[in-house]
């Protein structure tokens, strides 16, 4: 028996072996580095028979192998590193965002004393934007009739006051935007300004959460915009 196995201790039974070098004991193939492997091909050539002298072409596929399985386990390596700095980094952006406010895609958005302030996203122009505001019983407390507006994002305010004039308190509110008139309207996204209130870290290569007053967790990616 010849080769980078018979020095790992392999073959049929009763084959001669010759010893490993101290760094290669114990280790299968797989768990080579590159100083155990050429650590190993000198004990080869060192104790190979001089008169059956190894075959060139399967040293070579032996030093093909190393190569390839050696370059596999190194890209791997390189990829963890790589996720674990772009998490590194985005745990860093995160944590910049607290108290700082941010649009995402929301139809819960929260009144308090400065009113509640979000964005509709316009895919292209409408005649008519409508913004329907409705507590926690799911009851339109609130009507707002935008007129004909823009592709993009049309932003709207209301100040807490309903549709009969009275003054509602603070608190979460669903918001419901319409581009169109009557059986022809049609639904459309919209987005809550909310405060970043804090940040929390998953690991395990998972993007940071942010907890959005007034609307709850979301990804860091759904951010659309930091104001």
């Amino acid at each position: 028996m010849s080769g980078i196995e018979a020095l790992m201790g392999r073959g049929s039974s009763g084959s001669s072996q010759i010893e490993q070098p101290d760094d290669a004991q114990g280790k299968s193939m797989e768990e080579l580095n590159q100083e155990d492997f050429f650590n190993l091909m000198i004990e080869q050539f060192k104790n190979q028979d001089p008169m059956e002298p190894m075959d060139s072409e399967k040293v070579m596929g032996q030093m093909t192998q190393f190569t390839t399985a050696n370059g596999v386990s190194e890209l791997q390596k390189s990829f963890e590193d790589f996720a674990n700095q772009m998490t590194q980094d985005q745990a860093l952006r995160a944590g910049s965002l607290v108290g700082r406010d941010v649009l995402v895609q929301s139809n819960t958005m929260r009144l308090d004393e400065s009113g509640l302030n979000g964005v509709a996203e316009l895919s292209q122009n409408t005649g008519n934007l409508s913004i329907e505001i409705q507590d926690s019983a799911g009851q339109t407390v609130r009507t707002m009739d935008m007129g004909r507006q823009d592709a993009g994002q049309v932003a709207f305010q209301w100040d807490g006051v309903s549709d009969e004039g009275e003054q509602l308190p603070p608190g979460e509110y669903q918001v419901q935007a319409r581009a169109g008139s009557g059986d022809t309207s049609t639904a459309v996204d919209t987005l809550a300004a909310a405060e970043v209130t804090s940040v929390s870290l998953e690991g395990d290569g998972k993007s940071p959460r942010l907890n959005l007053a007034g609307v709850g967790e979301v990804s860091l990616d759904s951010i659309r915009q930091i104001q």
